[in-house]
């Protein structure tokens, strides 16, 4: 347990002074903030009150769309897990480690969004400070489980990026944070229904945990999980 603890600390400590990182999970979800808050609350003065979960559910989807499958990628799609083998050390480990890492970091960005939002665009608080950062833990995890898969199965890293972002913006253009999914064609609608951006706003919306937003997000992180461990098994072997 000493060991596992130690390597989720050393994990965390090199994605402090990882550019990558830093970039996907702090400064491109909150550069946004900053300039599409402004521009959402003046044109559309009812976003205020949507605007920290819509913000929280696009700066979660780049941070584990766009930033943790690489880091993956520099572990699992090179030497460094003929290391992992050698020493004994359980290939699941640097996936585990990569991703409380990243949850910790995703956590740590949605609430600088919670707490700066309804100072600088007047923007309405969530209505249950639990409820709503329970609904964000398990939209991160589901989320992330998502990005896990793709570091995990893809070794190219020009292919992941491609990969990463025909799935991170479809994600976000269908999910209704942008615009209202009454306004898309149904075809369109249904197909936001596959990720978990549409589910994790929902769900973090007041009055929205419920079993009808949260199954959704279940039946993919399980499905995630399962790839994952079908894939360390297969790189194990």
């Amino acid at each position: 347990m000493s060991g596992f603890l130690y390597g989720v600390a050393l994990q965390w400590k090199l994605d402090i002074r990882s550019k990558s990182l830093l970039i996907t999970c702090y400064i491109v979800p909150l550069l946004f903030f900053v300039i599409m808050g402004g521009i959402f609350t003046s044109i559309i003065p009812e976003t205020k009150y949507t605007l920290i979960q819509s913000m929280t559910v696009l700066g979660v989807s780049t941070g584990a769309l766009l930033g943790l499958p690489p880091s993956l990628v520099e572990i699992y799609g090179s030497d460094i897990k003929k290391v992992y083998k050698a020493n004994g050390v359980p290939l699941y480990l640097g996936l585990v480690s990569m991703f409380l890492s990243a949850f910790i970091h995703l956590l740590i960005m949605s609430a600088i969004i919670y707490l700066v939002a309804p100072i600088a665009f007047d923007a309405t608080l969530p209505a249950s400070l639990p409820l709503y950062f329970g609904s964000l833990a398990i939209f991160i995890v589901v989320s992330l489980s998502i990005g896990s898969v793709l570091g995990l199965s893809i070794k190219n890293q020009a292919k992941l990026t491609m990969i990463s972002q025909v799935i991170f913006l479809p994600s976000i253009m269908l999910s209704g944070i942008m615009f209202s999914v009454d306004l898309l064609p149904q075809i369109f609608e249904i197909v936001g229904k596959l990720f978990p951006a549409t589910w994790g706003y929902k769900l973090m919306m007041d009055e929205g945990f419920c079993f009808g937003n949260m199954c959704p997000l279940v039946t993919i992180f399980l499905a995630a999980a399962i790839l994952c461990g079908f894939i360390l098994k297969r790189l194990q072997s």
